[in-house]
């Protein structure tokens, strides 16, 4: 029997009632439809300042990031739901992938966090095109840091109207789609982690 897939998810933002902390929860919950252990995380728990090399160098890394840096480590791939901010990646979340992505200690593999991870993406925003710009670098800097992202993407436009006040989606396909992001992601990491 195979081991359970651990993924890792997350929402790029900060604000307590972000439409894409909503909309991980969703797809968190098909991840273990699939039989996956998912370990949800506010990134509002761990704060870092803005990645600063000179930090770094005098410092080593903050103690939020070997945090978030071993979460990373010790799962097999990343669930992540991504507002869009002026047509692009947040803040946040390229300010945690710059830290996370720095080595820890000397002989550390390089990229040791990214490497080969899948990851599943997700946006949600009050716009028509529900965050899709977004994820467009969002993909792209996953890419170039080693990352599998699979095929399957779920973007909801107008998601300030969009979720139930028990936090689900009004659209029962919508609703269905995201929970399929989910399964999707743990049933490719079942068949990567077997080859």
């Amino acid at each position: 029997m195979s081991k359970k897939p651990r993924i890792l998810a997350f929402a790029g933002s900060l604000r307590k009632d972000s439409l894409n902390k909503k909309l991980i929860k969703i797809a968190a919950a098909g991840a273990q439809q699939a039989e996956a252990e998912v370990t949800l995380i506010d990134l509002k728990d761990y704060p870092l300042p803005l990645y600063d090399q000179d930090i770094e160098d005098q410092q080593g890394l903050p103690e939020n990031a070997l945090k978030l840096k071993k979460l990373m480590v010790q799962h097999d791939g990343f669930l992540i739901a991504s507002p869009e901010y002026n047509s692009s990646i947040p803040a946040v979340l390229k300010n945690v992938i710059d830290w996370t992505s720095r080595k820890a200690e000397e002989n550390e593999p390089f990229l040791s966090c990214f490497f080969e991870k899948p990851v599943a993406l997700l946006s949600a925003s009050p716009g028509q095109l529900g965050g899709m710009r977004g994820l467009v670098h969002v993909r792209s800097m996953f890419c170039n840091i080693f990352c599998y992202i699979i095929p399957q993407q779920k973007s909801i436009s107008q998601a300030h109207l969009a979720f139930s006040e028990e936090g689900n989606l009004k659209n029962l396909k919508d609703q269905e789609d995201v929970l399929n992001v989910g399964r999707k992601l743990a049933q490719f990491i079942i068949k990567f982690n077997a080859k």
